[in-house]
């Protein structure tokens, strides 16, 4: 066998010999990490020092795949839980002192590499091993962290475009707020998905909550009410603040053509009820 086989057995017999020592020497290196184990356990079924041999496993034996997938795997276990950077930053760091300081025992006493040069070859391939584990954990982490706050803003996006029956086939859409280039799309799925659902005539949005809309967001809007008006659903909108009216006047946009314009939404609903 080779230094790097005979490394990879002498290192999991050393582990599986000394398992209470192993464990001792993880746990005084990460001293945050220490008085958490047993709440990361409970809390995300993750086991630290399991998971610590196991890493160790798939350097030494370089199984490169299989450590990129454990590290992928831990990233969206970590963000799902939302155990911090900085805990498993500090563990892989201990785990990364705990192995060399073995390496070097066992070096010592059993005379597993011959130069310095393969010594420092060895040194080369398991530090960058645990750089790529520590590289594909964040950017797993951080796309799970990134898709879970989108579906939350979709959620509450969802929530804040509330469609309100007033009678049978008529409906009340009030905004409010900021309305952005990511919120005007919701928006846009919302109308068209809830005029097919229950069956919409009548449209009336309120905008009087909204002071000001950026052009290209008005130019969207104005291609909502198209698409409204194609579905066969007529479209009022009431509360046009002067702010926005004059935004719309310079930049040469109109809703006179799919839409009928009204003061108040009180005073239109007066028409409904």
């Amino acid at each position: 066998m080779n230094t790097n086989d005979i490394l990879a057995e002498e290192l999991k017999l050393y582990i599986k010999d000394n398992s209470v020592q192993f464990e001792n020497s993880l746990l005084s290196e990460a001293v945050n990490v220490s008085g958490k184990i047993k709440h990361i356990l409970e809390m995300g079924n993750i086991d630290l020092l399991q998971n610590a041999r196991k890493l160790i496993y798939y350097i030494v034996d370089r199984k490169n795949e299989e450590l990129v997938a454990f590290a992928e795997q831990e990233g969206i276990a970590w963000a799902g839980h939302s155990l911090t950077l900085s805990l498993k930053l500090e563990w892989v760091q201990a785990i990364r002192r705990t192995l060399w300081r073995i390496i070097s025992s066992l070096d010592e006493e059993k005379d597993l590499t011959h130069s310095r040069s393969e010594l420092y070859d060895l040194e080369e391939r398991i530090n960058s091993q645990i750089d790529q584990f520590l590289n594909s954990f964040f950017l797993s982490y951080s796309k799970f962290k990134d898709e879970m706050l989108l579906r939350q803003r979709e959620m509450v996006e969802h929530l804040s475009v509330p469609i309100i029956p007033v009678r049978e086939t008529v409906s009340v859409l009030p905004l409010i707020g900021a309305i952005d280039s990511y919120r005007i799309k919701i928006i846009e799925e919302k109308v068209l998905n809830e005029i097919a659902k229950i069956r919409i005539q009548t449209l009336v949005i309120d905008l009087s909550g909204v002071a000001t809309m950026e052009t290209d967001v008005i130019d969207y809007f104005e291609k909502i009410l198209a698409g409204v008006s194609m579905m066969g659903c007529k479209t009022i909108i009431t509360g046009l603040r002067p702010e926005l009216v004059r935004k719309m006047v310079h930049s040469g946009i109109r809703f006179e053509k799919d839409a009928e314009t009204k003061g108040t939404l009180q005073d239109t609903l007066k028409k409904y009820l």
